[in-house]
């Protein structure tokens, strides 16, 4: 199976590269963009009983700082 990990700092937790995006979208004239938050994604083919420990390992997400997703992706959609 194939799965999406999604990672983003949990709320609270100063994100400088959002910030500077933030600031960077609005002297560009965005006026409408009020925060961003900076993420990573990671792509991953593995057997479905091994996802959950996975994406909580602390190689791919610290528990402390970030809040993770997983989503289930069709092949060939």
């Amino acid at each position: 199976m194939r799965y999406r990990i999604t990672t983003i700092l949990k709320p609270g937790i100063l994100d400088n590269a959002g910030k500077a995006t933030t600031k960077a979208l609005q002297s560009l004239g965005f006026d409408s963009v009020i925060d961003v938050r900076i993420g990573k994604t990671i792509e991953i083919d593995c057997d479905p009983d091994d996802i959950d420990n996975i994406a909580q390992s602390q190689f791919l997400s610290n528990a402390v700082m970030e809040d993770y997703t997983i989503e289930e992706i069709k092949i060939g959609e």
